[in-house]
């Protein structure tokens, strides 16, 4: 994990405007950090990278890597590095250190722009060709990394994050109103179907694509990847053995490093399971890390405690503080250069920060099993849909009353024939959109819309989560809740090969004896808690705002209330009305943390420093 910068211009960058770069990079890469300018064309490429050091910790492998006249710098993980660098040697290729970096180079002089089909990991890079005069520039096909750009008159520029755009340029980009009429509105999952960022003129390079640039700065990606549902005929049984086996295989990959590597540990199937197949397949000791919470809608304790139990594992048990949360969300948001979109990613910083202080630089957690197993409890209702024409449908809709239904809090996924009644309904997406509109003082509406990846309905949501509204934000916050104190997250189900194999399972394996998640279930079976692991109501990191503020205290209703360019686009007085009224809805209480989170960036953004 590192952080990239880079800017195609007139002149090159001068020496203290690269070391500024660096320095606002710093917590990306600790480690080491390097600068290089180049010609291209009739331009100047400059170049910077700080690096936070998990494979082939010698210097040798610092950045910009230089060989063969070619310069990279890469942010990220290619976790088969060591397999392609056999198959490299077998072709010829020579090696002078044991890391990624090197591999990523040698396979683009192998295989050219086709190198990137050939990974299996996370990634932002760029790539400086001199024979052909190009820059290479390509993201993993998650969009684990991040790659920001920022296409102005003076040049092109690119980078890990927002505020290292604005140093090169000398400015900070305006900031994107409306994407906060947005988020407040609507919240989190409408932001990536816009195509816009917080901020003007700034967007992210699409994940899973690659793109050659020369010196005019046109930007062109293209697309090297993509998944979607083609189902072929097996057993179930057969379904939950090839499961487990890239499962098993996905685990390993991302846990290697050459630092240790940490857990974030919920009471939820998905951590359970990557600290059961690490110790209990893989013989990895597992160091494991959690976050705690009173509130008994929330409270994962028991769950937590019976996991470390069970795996005997060492684990750091934080609790959520009681006090200093506005100080801690202005930190954070000025790292995020934005809002924070939900507390979970206040609590994943938290995990983040004990996992820095413990030595650990690595951290795995579960991002993107719910896409990829089908774990919402909307999905259920959607399978449900997609099984409406089998002879056993009372039955099954029996056993969803008597597991995961017993857990809806949503009032529009409490009928089980939702969606077979509405098939296209997705009024529970944006619960609340129209009363949260009302605090705007410009009306906002902005229907739900969706792309079309499949003609079955479970799996045409899941993949528009996986790609558009769900697992690009998760990772993006868990991207910067870990390097706000320089710990590597990986996200360990988000690999491709499980990806493209889940693709072809039947839907109707997904679900099985009313448990969703069936398979990710089965692959749990005997390395992980079996209560755990047969628990059908869903567990994850998160705990209301109102635990962590109170917002009665004069001064925090003060800071909250007080003068912002938030208040230009919001109505206070409704603001300060809905504070006083308490928030008894878990919908409030998200609103309630997006407010704050919101205002606090808009106050951020309006200073001046860089």
């Amino acid at each position: 994990m590192c952080g990239i910068a880079g800017a195609i211009t007139t002149k090159p960058l001068d020496g203290a405007r690269l070391l500024r770069v660096l320095d606002r990079m710093r917590s990306r890469g600790p480690d080491g950090c390097g600068h290089a300018v180049l010609p291209l064309g009739q331009r100047a490429l400059s170049l910077m990278h700080t690096r936070l050091s998990i494979v082939d910790l010698d210097a040798r492998s610092d950045q910009p890597f230089r060989k063969h006249g070619m310069t990279l710098i890469y942010n990220g993980e290619v976790y088969n590095y060591p397999e392609l660098r056999d198959e490299l040697k077998s072709l010829g290729a020579v090696f002078e250190t044991t890391g990624d970096t090197e591999v990523i180079l040698e396979a683009y002089r192998q295989w050219g722009t086709d190198a990137v089909k050939r990974f299996e990991g996370m990634w932002a890079f760029a790539l400086h060709d001199p024979a052909r005069d190009i820059l290479l520039l390509s993201r993993d096909r998650f969009g684990e990394k991040p790659l920001y750009v920022w296409s102005r008159p003076d040049g092109f520029y690119f980078a890990s994050e927002v505020k290292a755009l604005a140093v090169m340029v000398g400015e900070k980009p305006g900031v994107n109103t409306g994407q906060i009429r947005r988020y407040l509105v609507n919240g989190y999952k409408s932001l990536y179907a816009a195509g816009e960022t917080f901020y003007q003129g700034v967007v992210e390079f699409p994940a899973g694509s690659v793109a050659v640039i020369r010196d005019d700065g046109g930007v062109v990606p293209h697309s090297y990847w993509s998944v979607g549902y083609a189902p072929v005929e097996m057993t179930l049984e057969d379904a939950a053995a090839q499961t487990r086996d890239h499962v098993v295989n996905a685990i390993e990959y991302r846990l290697r490093a050459d630092v240790p590597v940490a857990v974030r540990l919920s009471g939820g199937i998905d951590s359970n399971i990557i600290a059961g197949v690490a110790q209990n397949v893989l013989g990895r000791k597992v160091t494991a890390f959690s976050v705690l919470d009173d509130d008994p809608r929330y409270d994962e304790t028991a769950s937590i405690v019976r996991a470390v139990d069970y795996f005997g594992c060492d684990h750091h048990a934080i609790r959520i503080p009681k006090t200093g949360f506005l100080d801690r969300m202005e930190r954070l948001i000025d790292y995020f250069d934005g809002p924070l979109m939900t507390i979970s990613y206040y609590l994943h910083a938290l995990v983040s920060e004990a996992i820095h202080e413990a030595g650990f630089k690595v951290s795995l957690g579960g991002t993107g099993a719910d896409e990829l197993f089908s774990g919402y409890y909307d999905h259920y209702l959607f399978w449900l849909a997609s099984q409406k024409d089998r002879p056993d449908f009372e039955n099954l809709v029996e056993e969803w009353r008597g597991t995961y239904g017993r857990f809806v809090r949503n009032p529009f996924l409490q009928n089980p024939r939702a969606f077979i009644e509405r098939p296209a309904a997705r009024d529970h997406i944006f619960l609340g959109a129209e009363r949260f509109a009302g605090f705007l003082k410009e009306p906002f509406a902005e229907p739900h819309s969706e792309g079309h990846y499949s003609e079955d309905p479970l799996r045409g949501r899941m993949l528009n989560e996986l790609f558009v509204e769900t697992v690009p934000v998760m990772l993006h916050e868990d991207d910067l809740a870990a390097m706000a104190f320089s710990v590597e997250n990986r996200a360990a189900f988000l690999d491709s090969r499980l990806a493209e194999f889940l693709s072809t399972v039947p839907t109707r394996h997904l679900v099985h004896g009313g448990l969703p998640k069936y398979l990710l279930r089965q692959a749990g079976q005997g390395i992980a808690a079996p209560d755990i692991m047969e628990n059908p109501r869903k567990q994850g990191i998160n705990a209301p705002v109102t635990n962590m503020i109170d917002v009665t205290d004069p001064t925090v209703r003060a800071a909250i209330l007080d003068n912002s360019p938030f208040y230009d686009i919001v109505d206070r007085a409704k603001v300060e009305t809905f504070l006083g009224q308490g928030t008894t809805l878990n919908s409030e209480s998200k609103f309630l943390f997006s407010l704050i989170s919101a205002k606090l960036f808009m106050d951020g953004a309006a200073a001046a420093d860089l």
